[in-house]
């Protein structure tokens, strides 16, 4: 990944943007599930912000006890109050509590796991998943995150985003990718105008070498933050026959559900 560009550069000296809290937020982004605790390096590494601001910014949330420290390992790892932000965002969701038993039923209906995603810069995070009584086993758990570029649900995301919002969104993937952008931003090209025609976005082996995968982006009418819906599953089972011919328009029933309940 190239270096991470200032954001005082990008933001410029009167606006309202304030950098500092910017910072701080990418230091609490930077830890990934199943990480038990990041040193200031890993940080520094994974942020792009140099060794020093990178040393004030985990000391001041260790203050606010946003970051736990351990003087042994010289390491962090997040703090309570961290959890409970997350679990104030997910209980905000509404959505989520209301699709749960659709996604659970068309998991069990399909034999396949399916889930919702939400945008974290330049991942998707799951925040809900279903794989019901009979789906094959994929690396899918509420927290876990899957590149935005390459995967179905992240396509989708990109799809349903005016034409400006997309932009700064390849202008955050061409520096996190860097020189296989161009390949990349061509496959989501090709899933935006399958979007357009079709209703729905594919990553067919793209993710990872044997999975295919369908997305439908959820686009609320109250403002809130566009989300995706998925299914997906070896490439041997959820053929792109089976997602033409009914996963694919399955998910799609479910979301236009979910819109007419929500709005």
């Amino acid at each position: 990944m190239r270096p991470r560009k200032s954001l005082d550069s990008e933001e410029g000296p009167n606006s309202a943007f304030v950098s500092a809290l910017a910072r701080g937020l990418d230091i609490l982004g930077a830890f990934r599930r199943g990480e038990s605790s990041l040193g200031n390096k890993d940080l520094a590494e994974r942020t792009g912000l140099s060794k020093s601001t990178v040393s004030r910014l985990t000391y001041t949330l260790q203050r606010t006890g946003h970051l736990s420290y351990d003087p042994l390992t010289s390491r962090y790892s997040l703090a309570p109050p961290v959890l409970s932000l997350g679990f104030s965002c997910l209980s905000g969701m509404s959505v989520l509590a209301l699709a749960r038993p659709k996604i659970e039923a068309l998991a069990n209906e399909i034999g396949a796991p399916v889930a919702i995603a939400g945008r974290d810069r330049t991942s998707m995070v799951y925040l809900e998943c279903a794989k019901g009584s009979n789906a094959v086993i994929l690396a899918i758990e509420v927290g876990v995150h899957i590149k935005l570029a390459t995967s179905a649900l992240g396509r989708a995301y990109i799809a349903a985003q005016s034409e400006r919002q997309r932009e700064e969104i390849f202008a955050a993937l061409a520096d996190h990718e860097a020189e296989r952008w161009p390949e990349i931003r061509q496959g989501i090209d090709t899933e935006i105008a399958r979007y357009r025609e079709l209703g729905y976005c594919l990553s067919l082996r793209d993710w990872k070498p044997d999975v295919n995968s369908v997305a439908v982006p959820y686009i609320p009418g109250d403002g809130g933050p566009v989300l995706a819906f998925n299914c997906g599953g070896p490439s041997q089972i959820l053929t792109e026959e089976r997602i033409r011919d009914e996963v694919g328009p399955k998910l799609i029933a479910l979301v236009r559900d979910l819109n007419r309940i929500t709005r």
